[in-house]
Formats: C-alpha cells, structure tokens, sequence
C-alpha cells in the first residue's frame, strides 16, 4: 500500500515536510506532512513514541517549554505562517490544543475554569464567552460547575479540558489521547460528543489516540507514524477496513505483539522480488 497525497486544498492546517529535534540530539519527527481540512476531523494514530503529542506540540507552539525546536519544515494554520507566533497568539487566532493527562486547574471550580479560557477571546470584540453551550454539550459540568475541579471524576475531567477549549470558539482543535485512563463507557460518550462538536460547531480537529479503532470511527481521514513520519494516509474508512491497517493498528491481527508497518512493506517487497 502506497501512501496517498495529502487532503485537497481548502484545509484549515498544513504541516510541510517538518523535523522536531529535542535538546539538539534527539530527532523525534523526519519530514513528517500532514493537512487538515476545514470543518473535519483528522485522526494521528501510532503507537507510543511515534512522534503524534511532538506534532501536536510543534504545532501549538510548545517545543520550546521542553527544549525542542523544529529546524526544518513550515507550519501553516488559517494560511498564516505560525514560526513567529508565540502560543497564546494562536490560541487567540482559533487554535487550541487541549493536552493529554487534562490539565486542568484543581484548586478553581468547574466555572473558574471555564473563565479562564476566556482569556482566548481577547481582541475578538464580536466574540463572546458561551458557558450555556459548553454546559449543552457536558450537563455533567453545569451540575458540578461550583466544586472544585480537582474533585471531578476522570472523564468529568475530560469534559472541562474540552469545555475550556469550546469557550475559546477554536476554528481547529488539537485534542491529545482524549480516552486515556477511561472506561469504555466514557470513551464512547465523550467521542460522540467530539463529533456532535464537529457537526454542528464546524470545529476542525486534529485527533491524537491510542485507539485506533474508536479515532477513525468519528475521524474524516487519517495518518499512521512510525519513528517520527507517515508510513500510511487516507481516507478514515479505507484505513480502518485495510487488513494490515486492521493487523497492526486496530488489534485485529491475533498475533498478540506488535510489528512494524515498515518492516511488512519491506517483506512484501522482498517477497515479490524473489517470487
């Protein structure tokens, strides 16, 4: 299986051939390109280490807070070069990245929290905040909106950390590993809520998730890494009905372990040439 071209034109996020290198020595991404189009959700699987939370990074902004830096390649969101956007500019510019492990602060309540996000609407004089429609999406919130966040569950958690993201009405939403931690239950309401947001919000969304399965189920269209680049894109619905896709990245394959995608393309390859 060969990798497709990136999405058409028209996207909302373009990610041009970028490297991410940490403390100067350790390369994590390699040419690594992808594209978001507006108004869809694209998903950004592979396994841990695969350089999916430094993508998520680079894009908003964050390397920089762990000594990383992006050397080569070109990021551009909303046609606009980000290189000399600091992060809380981008974040005002319509792009959120809400981070894995939740983030939010404990010692506010649920509301205090969400009056925070405000902060992202400075400057958007005909933007205003809307807890009314992140209490839509999440009554959970609204009936916990005077405790404390640290005492919420961990999928109310989850909620608040995209209830922030919805205040500050992002045109693209980062979201990294939304299910971690999570019961099958909450894996499942809280990705369908995501697409509803979707849906009816026109949010775009890069999605980073370990499950593969749940991602491509809400995604548009997706991108498997291995070490830092793509080794398959396309369509949601091709990647999740694709056998090796199935084998190595949905848990379908019933060897129990797991392989590389580039090690089968090469043994496909060599099987071929001595055939």
């Amino acid at each position: 299986m060969s990798v497709q071209p990136a999405p058409p034109s028209g996207a909302i996020l373009e990610v041009n051939n970028i490297e991410v290198v940490y403390n100067k020595a350790v390369q994590v991404l390699r040419g690594l390109s992808l594209a978001v189009p507006r108004g869809q959700v694209v998903a950004l699987l592979g396994s841990n280490g695969a350089g999916k939370s430094t993508t998520l990074k680079a894009i908003s902004g964050l390397l920089a807070l762990e000594d990383g830096e992006m050397p080569r390649g070109q990021i551009r969101f909303a046609g606009n070069d980000t290189a000399a956007l600091a992060p809380h500019r981008l974040v005002r510019a319509g792009l959120f990245h809400v981070m894995e492990g939740r983030r939010v602060f404990e010692d506010l309540t649920v509301e205090e929290n969400l009056v925070a996000a405000t902060y992202a609407l400075a400057g958007r004089a005909a933007t205003k905040a809307d807890f009314d429609l992140v209490y839509g999406y999440f009554p959970r919130l609204h009936e916990r909106r005077r405790g404390l966040a640290g005492y919420l569950s961990g999928g109310e958690q989850q909620m608040l950390a995209i209830g922030r993201a919805l205040v500050a009405r992002p045109q693209l939403m980062l979201l990294d590993e939304p299910s971690l931690g999570l019961s099958p239950v909450l894996v499942e309401n809280i990705f369908s809520i995501v697409a509803r947001i979707n849906a009816e919000q026109g949010v775009s969304m890069l999605l980073v998730e370990q499950n593969a399965a749940v991602a491509l189920a809400i995604a548009h269209y997706g991108y498997i890494l291995e070490t830092g680049k793509v080794v398959i894109d396309g369509s949601a619905e091709k990647l999740a009905a694709d056998a090796d896709v199935r084998e190595f990245y949905l848990g379908m394959g019933g060897h129990g372990t797991h392989k590389s995608y580039r090690e089968l393309k090469h043994y496909k390859r060599r099987k071929r040439w001595l055939s």
